[in-house]
């Protein structure tokens, strides 16, 4: 389970940002490194190297042609930061990237120093698989159109719905559909097979997992059971936040994060 893996060639567009300890992105389904970091790119920049990996679909890496595995996307994403001249760093998993993030840290453990698992799962929940159903049927009927709105009611808090004037809903139908990339289908498809249970107990680097306790697609509960398989980790809840963070909960997930951070031994020089 500890054995290093062999390191595929690098085929994932990639976003390089910064300078200072690597911090290597792992995305949620049907996100990216923009849509799912973009309200911290810029302040976690400023002293680290961020390395963000898109997945097939997702930025400028062409759509999978055959269904995603895990461990193929894990040694792609640390194959993106090896080329970006990064040989060990923190991962940051959200949603599916945290199952990613997992497998990571399992399969290169000598190349990571910590983890950061935010509305993370080890297995699909009943929340997550009946989205994930959803996603896959609309997707394949070309209604994509319903799988934005699936995406607005599932990944939006209550209070931030609620502030939606109800003239605004199909702008905001608009707005969530430009934004879902073309492998939405077969990111959901793969988050809805991971299974990373057994990895946790192999784990022996820091965790932070942060869950947001308003989300509605990936169930609390799925972080809160992440993070007591990982011996030692860290749990910090988001009270009310939805699985994807407004502005105000992503500024308490970047103090947290940055605490966490700070605690991590200096690399070797």
């Amino acid at each position: 389970m500890t054995t290093e893996q062999a390191l595929p060639a690098p085929r994932l567009d990639v976003v390089v940002k910064g300078s200072g300890p690597a911090l290597l992105l792992a995305h949620g389904a049907g996100g990216g490194i923009h849509g799912n970091f973009g309200l911290v790119l810029d302040d976690l920049a400023r002293d680290h190297t961020l390395v963000g990996p898109h997945y097939p679909g997702a930025g400028g890496t062409s759509v999978a042609e055959k269904p995603l595995e895990l461990d193929e996307l894990a040694d792609q994403l640390v194959a993106s930061a090896v080329a970006a001249g990064q040989e060990s760093f923190t991962v940051l998993g959200e949603s599916l990237g945290s199952a990613v993030a997992v497998r990571v840290a399992t399969r290169h453990p000598a190349r990571v120093r910590a983890l950061v698992l935010t509305a993370g799962f080890p297995v699909a929940d009943p929340a997550l698989t009946l989205a994930a159903q959803l996603i896959k049927s609309l997707a394949a009927a070309e209604q994509w159109g319903d799988v934005a709105r699936l995406a607005c009611l599932s990944c939006m808090s209550a209070t931030d719905l609620a502030g939606i004037a109800p003239t605004d809903v199909d702008a905001l139908v608009t707005q969530t559909l430009a934004v879902m990339p073309p492998g939405t289908a077969h990111h959901f498809d793969l988050a809805s097979r991971v299974d990373v249970r057994a990895d946790l107990a192999h784990l022996s680097v820091p965790v932070l997992v942060v869950a947001p306790t308003g989300d509605r697609l990936v169930l609390p509960e799925s972080s809160y059971r992440l993070a007591a398989g990982i011996t030692g980790a860290e749990l910090v809840e988001l009270p009310g936040a939805a699985h994807v963070l407004n502005e105000a909960d992503r500024a308490t997930w970047l103090r947290h994060v940055r605490a966490f951070l700070r605690t991590l031994p200096a690399r070797a020089t």
